[in-house]
């Protein structure tokens, strides 16, 4: 059983508290490492070597920086296999998620580092005659981010890559659930040669070390990627010190199906975007609008695709749709949704039941006669279970989809041009996908509206999250 240390000031080191917190293996439910169970002390320990770090580390040109970030990628490159096994074993992803997470990791820190060169200031035309006004793009300093466990290695990245290429320094909290491969990351970073404090990981758990990750005087911003509560708590720990937060927190994405939709085009980017890691990702397809005119056929061919969702341990298969949830709390939490929905009217036609015994496996599960009033569509579902709502006309459909405290993703499924656009106008989301599945691309940028978050990542805009700005007024006699 593999014997997990914290990364701070460019040394592996041992916890201060002496206790450590199990890792299991979703699949089996049998303990596969142990981790550090982090104190306040080795947050500050972490956050202390990134302070002293980072003045240093803001001086390098851009593109030197970028040098290390390179590196980083292709270490990842190199630990491929072992990545993706890890990412197996403690997540209960699929092979082919896994692996995919892993090159996309290497691909977004080589993107990341492609900035170095291309991000910049300005020069603003001024009211005076002999004046300059310059506005520089600066690092904001110390940075911490907060890790889910749904994609753990990539979001090291998501928050790591930016922050490094602009100058910044960082502390990474994994999940306590998934944080083996950040132990693999934090390996890859000490063979890279990044300065010492520049990168740090503290381990444990996120009501311990996520108050001081956000409230400590000396972080700039925090990054969380998590729960609703989760982000409610990070800003509440941040406001005394008005710390910069950029959260991305819970989604609840409509998919509109219209009914010059292709329907099987439609069933196919549903599924994808459902059973995606087992239902658990935050821009998941979580309800479905479907118009009344193709509500049945639609629905046939709905739970004929739900029912070919080939699932099992995905260490021991490689070609799965899906593999277990990631404990066993999310397992309970999920069935009590599905039998909520029942209770409250929702049709079962597909699913709804635990996978044998051992492991965290359920059903894809349909519901259909939903209504807009029931918790299983308005409420987060992190788990393979969609609820089918009949709508009659496009207003119909738009009011219900807004309807909700979310805005993070949605889709429509539409042949019609005009109808496409008349949706994207009205959709109240920081994404929606048209007549695709619900995954977004490093160079665009993920952002949620409502309760879905306050800031965003990926792309030019995620990249100057981590940058402030500073303007100059330069008067001169001539």
């Amino acid at each position: 059983m593999k014997k997990l240390k914290m990364f701070i000031d460019g040394k592996f080191v041992e916890n201060n508290s002496g206790k450590w917190i199990d890792v299991l293996n979703p699949s089996t439910e049998e303990v596969i490492a142990s981790q550090p169970d982090g104190t306040v002390e080795d947050a500050r320990d972490a956050i202390n070597a990134a302070q002293k770090a980072q003045k240093a580390w803001e001086k390098l040109p851009a593109v030197q920086r970028a040098g290390y970030l390179m590196r980083i990628a292709e270490g990842i490159r190199k630990r491929e296999r072992e990545l993706t096994d890890i990412i197996v074993a403690e997540g209960g992803k699929t092979q082919g998620l896994a692996n995919v997470e892993v090159l996309f990791t290497a691909d977004y820190i080589e993107y990341m580092a492609g900035w170095a060169r291309r991000y910049e200031g300005e020069i603003i035309q001024s009211d005076r005659p002999h004046e300059s006004i310059f506005l520089f793009k600066k690092p904001i300093g110390v940075t911490t981010g907060i890790l889910p466990w749904n994609f753990p290695f990539f979001l090291i990245a998501r928050k790591a890559a930016p922050a490094l290429v602009t100058g910044n320094t960082i502390v990474i909290k994994p999940s306590q659930i998934t944080p083996i491969n950040a132990s693999v990351f934090a390996e890859i970073v000490a063979e890279s040669g990044l300065p010492a404090g520049v990168f740090n990981v503290v381990n444990g758990r996120g009501s311990v070390l996520g108050p001081e990750l956000a409230s400590n005087p000396k972080v700039g911003m925090v990054s969380l990627t998590g729960s609703v509560e989760a982000g409610q708590q990070t800003m509440a720990a941040a406001a005394p010190n008005i710390t910069k937060v950029s959260l991305e927190l819970g989604g609840k994405a409509p998919a509109i199906v219209m009914d010059d939709a292709d329907l099987d085009l439609a069933v196919k980017s549903i599924i994808a975007s459902r059973v995606i890691n087992t239902g658990q990702v935050c821009n998941c397809a979580e309800r479905v609008y479907v118009h009344h005119k193709i509500k049945n056929v639609f629905i046939e061919k709905l739970i004929a695709g739900m029912k070919e969702v080939k699932i099992g341990n995905p260490a021991e298969q490689k070609e799965l749709d899906m593999g277990p949830l990631v404990e066993e709390k999310a397992l309970i939490c999920v069935q009590k949704k599905v039998e909520n929905a029942i209770r409250q009217g929702a049709k079962l036609v597909c699913g709804g039941k635990r996978i044998g015994n051992k492991g965290y496996f359920y059903e894809p599960t349909v519901l259909i006669d939903a209504t807009q009033d029931m918790d299983i569509v308005r409420e987060e579902t992190f788990g393979p279970v969609l609820p089918v709502v009949e709508f009659t006309n496009i207003e119909e459909a738009i009011e219900w989809a807004n309807d909700c405290e979310y805005g993070l993703t949605s889709s429509v499924y539409t042949q019609n041009l005009d109808t496409a656009f008349k949706l994207i106008r009205a959709m109240n989301f920081g994404e929606t996908y048209i007549n695709r599945e619900n995954f977004e691309a490093m160079q665009g940028f993920h952002a949620g509206w409502r309760k879905s978050g306050i800031g965003g990542a990926d792309g030019k805009h995620g990249l100057e999250e981590y940058l402030q700005t500073h303007v100059v007024y330069l008067e001169t006699k001539a």
